[in-house]
């Protein structure tokens, strides 16, 4: 079994800087894509949207809204993945979840794992 803890949300004024972190730990694992998600208030859980991943070639992408603001990085050794958030916006306001695609040793299948969410609020 594997888990996933998040770090880094809180409370910033409009145009502050967040930095979000998600480790997964766990047996003979290997990570493939690891994304952010977030679920803005009001929404259901179907409704979250993605806003960044990366893949394990290092490969990424952004929804339209954050581009040039977020920046999904990881760090392969530590099976972390990060989402550096500049110039927040009270539209950045949301649950932010950590997503990750991984495979168990010795098998193709990849299976997908959700952190638990961690509360972003932008607000003056």
């Amino acid at each position: 079994q594997v888990q996933l803890v998040e770090s880094g949300g809180g409370l910033v004024q409009p145009g502050g800087s967040l930095r979000l972190s998600c480790v997964a730990s766990g047996n003979a694992f290997r990570t493939h894509a690891m994304g952010w998600y977030r679920q803005a208030p009001g929404k259901q859980r179907e409704q979250r949207e993605l806003v960044a991943e990366i893949t394990d070639n290092g490969s990424t992408n952004y929804a339209n809204d954050v581009k040039g603001r977020f920046t999904i990085s990881r760090d392969n050794a530590k099976n972390t993945v990060y989402l550096q958030m500049d110039s927040l916006t009270p539209e950045d306001t949301a649950v932010y979840y950590c997503n990750v695609r991984l495979s168990y040793s010795g098998t193709l299948i990849l299976v997908s794992y959700w952190g638990q969410g961690t509360q972003v609020s932008v607000s003056s």
